[in-house]
């Protein structure tokens, strides 16, 4: 999905046109363009999450704050690899570990690991109650930790498949630090995604923050990268594709790091 800064999008919905206008000049396209398509989820992107829409949303039961967008290609990409493990560093209200846990269980393997600096007594309750429940482990610590780190690595075995989920603190020294740590878990063929790199698109939104331009996962995923040769920024390709588009609506961008 094309990047969206400081640009002026005029719809003509009569003409079936749509012009972008940016300091460098002005572009027209088709309205039912590929290209359209791209530039509107782009802002369509910027202004739902300032918005807050992915606050709007559960999975079975349990708050869910991600793009359902992402959310899809996830399940696609979890048939896929059929881990044994998926490790999210980040729990909130725990809905993304009952989404984990409810793929894994329809795929019949696999279980969730959970870690995060504090998980609120009701969320715990929640998803300690919850009908997956037996699937998911929860730990508690800040996930750079090394006692925490240390026991993630614990519960998981050398001889079973691991995906790994960045979705806790998103500051670009943190989400190194989380990859340095996680990325020897995951095993050749899967994934260390290095989730909500939008942050850098959104820093001149209202609620964004200027320093989101450079301070943002995808910066640090894209580091990690050029440091860890094993691993490739690799964007998982569609299972099913008879459209003539090819980039994810995502706020995931340069998030998937694939372990050759």
């Amino acid at each position: 999905m094309c990047k969206l800064q400081q640009v002026r999008l005029v719809v003509d919905s009569r003409k079936r046109l749509l012009t972008s206008e940016t300091e460098q000049g002005s572009v027209t396209v088709d309205l039912y363009s590929d290209e359209a398509f791209q530039l509107l989820s782009a802002l369509w992107l910027k202004v739902g999450w300032n918005q807050k829409y992915t606050y709007t949303f559960s999975w079975l039961g349990r708050p869910v704050i991600q793009l359902p967008e992402d959310l899809v290609r996830l399940q696609e990409v979890i048939y896929r690899v059929k881990p044994d493990v998926v490790i999210e560093i980040g729990v909130a209200h725990g809905g993304s570990l009952i989404f984990h846990a409810s793929v894994l269980k329809a795929i019949g393997k696999g279980r969730v690991i959970g870690v995060d600096i504090m998980i609120k007594p009701e969320n715990r309750r929640a998803i300690e109650s919850h009908e997956l429940s037996s699937q998911i482990s929860l730990v508690e610590g800040s996930s750079t930790d090394v006692a925490v780190v240390e026991k993630v690595r614990s519960l998981v075995s050398s001889r079973e498949t691991v995906l790994v989920v960045l979705d806790s603190r998103h500051d670009k020294a943190h989400v190194l630090e989380e990859l340095k740590e996680y990325g020897p878990l995951v095993t050749p063929g899967s994934y260390i995604i290095a989730t909500d790199g939008i942050m850098r698109d959104l820093h001149d939104v209202p609620r964004g923050r200027p320093e989101w331009a450079r301070d943002n996962p995808a910066e640090a995923a894209a580091e990690f990268a050029r440091e860890h040769p094993e691993f490739s920024l690799e964007p998982p390709s569609w299972s099913f594709n008879e459209s003539t588009l090819s980039a994810n609506v995502t706020h995931w961008p340069d998030a998937w790091l694939r372990r050759a």
